[in-house]
């Protein structure tokens, strides 16, 4: 199973992490399912950009990059060329190191 390790984040993960994922799970649901808040305000289909990583290693590994995500991508906060949107990038057999942008278009959010 490949793992994901994600870098400290002073929201989602302050200490960084790594979690394991099954091969065909998208980056996102991971995040999820290992109670790791990442926003995905479109609720992961592709939509917006709230969900948007940058890998730092293991980018070569993922699904491939589609035009509707890239035209999202476009919109992203941050943006690099290793940048994918989390529910879009399929997970295979190779570990991935990724890095949670500190903005998000969505970061506009009330804290109340």
């Amino acid at each position: 199973m490949p793992i994901i390790k994600i870098l400290p984040h002073p929201e989602y993960c302050p200490q960084g992490t790594e979690v394991s994922a099954p091969a065909g799970t998208s980056i996102c649901e991971a995040l999820l399912d290992n109670d790791i808040s990442i926003e995905h305000a479109c609720d992961m289909v592709c939509a917006c950009t709230t969900c948007h990583v940058i890998v730092r290693e293991g980018y070569n590994s993922l699904s491939d990059l589609d035009e509707n995500e890239e035209d999202m991508l476009d919109r992203a906060w941050g943006l690099e060329p290793q940048s994918r949107l989390s529910c879009q990038a399929i997970l295979a057999q190779q570990d991935v190191t990724i890095e949670i942008p500190k903005y998000s278009i969505n970061h506009a959010k009330e804290n109340h």
